[in-house]
């Protein structure tokens, strides 16, 4: 049977007429009630983990907006912890975790089999929201990328150029391949616990891929993916994946194809007129307007908006962020953009 939900039809393939809409971290700091809820959790682990708040805050976004997707909120860096790095967060600075440098450190992690206790929370709340979502809403589940997680797990911290990551790779392959593989083994149980505890899509998040270039970017962004998908693909045949290889450039082009994803969501270093002719021949894309619109709001959001709709519009499309919402973007600006992408679809 055919889906009826919108994000499901576009990720099947079709051209609506009027594109899905959904933006990356629309539960997040710019609304004044997540901020409310973060602040009775404590702090933002103890968001993530606490199932009701969690389903709160994805709800909150749905309830104001009207998304045509949620998306569950938690964060990449909880499979880190749940392998058995130790993870915090550092006010105004981001996450810290134990690094992993050498393959004692990588020998000390668990085995990816054994993290469900630890994320069981994280199931939890996507059982909630399977039951309290709309109909018509999509729910959509996600993970971080293997390279992406493991920028993090080797530098012990966010870093501009991944230059931690980069260093091992290019001195102790073994453990760096080890260590990628691990995560991708557990990315699959993470993904398919989703899957079963009710996510109808799961998105595959490479912030950091694009600082692989050449044979790295095909062998730890894009392999990795493909491995993940064809064995999520292999125990849940209908479950649709969006793959994320943030500033990718050309590697954008074909990777739908060589990965099995569904849809590829794009940044907004590429243009939509670009992204329509090279990378949607192939399917569903997302995205992709910049987020420094939700900020600034006025004309330009809307001369933009209405470009990247035009411009995708003969194929199949969800409307996204080319990245997530940032905190100091203005709640109203995001209506703004919601009733430009519907308005403009209605008169054409």
């Amino acid at each position: 049977m055919a889906p009826v939900k919108p994000i499901l039809r576009a990720l099947a393939g079709e051209t609506l007429p009027t594109p899905p809409i959904w933006m990356m971290r629309q539960a997040g700091r710019y609304l004044p009630e997540y901020r409310a809820t973060r602040a009775k959790a404590g702090d933002f682990l103890s968001l993530c983990y606490n199932p009701e708040l969690a389903a709160e805050v994805t709800l909150q976004p749905i309830r104001r907006y009207g998304f045509d997707g949620a998306i569950l909120f938690a964060d990449i860096l909880l499979i880190p912890q749940a392998l058995g790095a130790d993870l915090w967060f550092v006010t105004g600075e981001g996450p810290r975790l134990s690094t992993i440098t050498d393959a004692s450190g990588l020998n000390a992690l668990k085995g990816p089999d054994d993290i469900h206790d630890h994320l069981a929370p994280i199931y939890e709340t996507v059982k909630i929201l399977a039951g309290e979502l709309p109909p018509e809403t999509t729910l959509i589940g996600f993970a971080g990328a293997p390279w992406t997680v493991a920028t993090y797990m080797i530098a012990g911290k966010g870093t501009p150029d991944q230059g931690p990551a980069h260093l091992l790779k290019d001195t102790d392959r073994a453990t760096f391949e080890a260590l990628l593989e691990k995560i991708t083994l557990a990315t699959v149980e993470y993904l398919s616990m989703q899957i079963k505890a009710g996510a109808e899509v799961v998105k595959i998040f490479d912030s950091w891929a694009g600082s692989l270039k050449g044979s790295d970017f095909t062998n730890y962004a894009l392999k990795p993916a493909a491995q993940i998908i064809a064995a999520l693909k292999a125990r849940h045949l209908d479950t649709p994946v969006i793959a994320f290889p943030r500033e990718a450039g050309d590697g954008y082009i074909g990777f739908a194809k060589a990965t099995g994803a569904d849809c590829v969501a794009l940044d907004n270093s590429v243009s939509a007129d670009w992204a329509a002719e090279h990378v949607q021949p192939d399917g569903c894309v997302q995205g992709n307007l910049a987020s420094s619109h939700m900020v600034t709001g006025g004309e330009a959001l809307i001369r933009e908006t209405q470009a990247i709709v035009k411009a995708f519009s003969n194929g199949p499309h969800i409307f996204n962020l080319g990245h997530g919402i940032t905190p100091d973007a203005d709640p109203d600006n995001v209506a703004l953009m919601i009733e430009t992408v519907r308005a403009g679809a209605s008169k054409s």
